[in-house]
């Protein structure tokens, strides 16, 4: 019987959706998380009769066909970026984009990855890193005698260093943004990559067009809402549920037709 199939792979696609929606709710605490969902599509149909196929001889054709459904399969898990709440924290390495973009920092092979997750640190030799130690580009060199560290909306870093009264610039922050952001590779650590899906990075200044500000002081919050995830996970259980009751449906008319003498 097509349903045992059938309902095998909507069985397969919930428990997909539940793993997504697990990984939100998990992250609902995660700085900069952007919460993801899983989308389906239907699978080829199997056609028993065409639609508008030739019913006789004198030009009738079918107003309806007879195809009959394989089931369900995963399109894509795509991820939601839409703005996250900013947290007042205090820390003054602490940084959230207000708007569109990513921080960029600079992976130990080298290469380029991207985050939203602004609680950055200061290395030893001054650098400011990511909570993994990878430094920010283009970043800058804060003294070991700075008093005070300054960053402008504009991501314009300043300091004022011991026995000084005025602010001296001492580097910058830019940012990274794609063409399509729900491309991106994530890496884990709150990081993502380019992939040839997602686009070149574009990269500019805060508050040019299309980036983002920055808010010294204040992390972005996961922008998982628990209502929602909790709701969805309910919605999932259910279909799994639904989808068992058709394989057992089956299996119980299978059952009669083999007691037929």
């Amino acid at each position: 019987m097509r349903s045992l199939d059938i309902a095998s792979t909507g069985m397969l696609a919930q428990q997909l959706n539940v793993e997504v929606i697990s990984n939100n709710i998990a992250n609902m605490n995660t700085t900069g998380y952007k919460r993801a969902r899983a989308e389906f599509q239907d699978l080829l149909y199997q056609t028993v009769a065409r639609p508008g196929a030739e019913t006789g001889g004198f030009g009738q054709r079918r107003a309806t066909g007879i195809q009959i459904g394989t089931g369900v399969e995963t399109a894509g898990v795509y991820r939601i970026n839409e703005q996250g709440n900013l947290n007042a924290t205090g820390g003054r390495f602490d940084l959230a984009i207000d708007g569109r973009g990513f921080l960029r920092v600079e992976m130990p092979t080298g290469e380029d990855a991207f985050t939203r997750a602004g609680s950055l640190q200061v290395s030893a030799e001054g650098d400011l890193v990511t909570p993994d130690g990878y430094r920010v580009l283009p970043g800058a060199t804060i003294p070991e005698d700075a008093l005070e560290v300054v960053i402008s909306e504009a991501g314009a870093i300043q300091v004022r260093r011991a026995g000084e009264t005025e602010l001296v610039e001492v580097g910058e922050i830019e940012l990274a943004s794609f063409q399509n952001e729900a491309g991106l590779n994530a890496l884990g650590a709150n990081l993502v990559a380019e992939t040839e899906a997602s686009g070149i990075p574009i990269f500019g200044l805060p508050g040019e067009p299309g980036f983002g500000t920055l808010r010294q002081g204040f992390l972005e919050t996961s922008n998982v809402n628990p209502v929602a995830e909790i709701t969805s996970l309910i919605t999932a259980q259910r279909a799994y549920e639904m989808n068992s009751r058709v394989i057992q449906t089956a299996d119980e008319m299978m059952t009669t037709l083999g007691q037929i003498r």
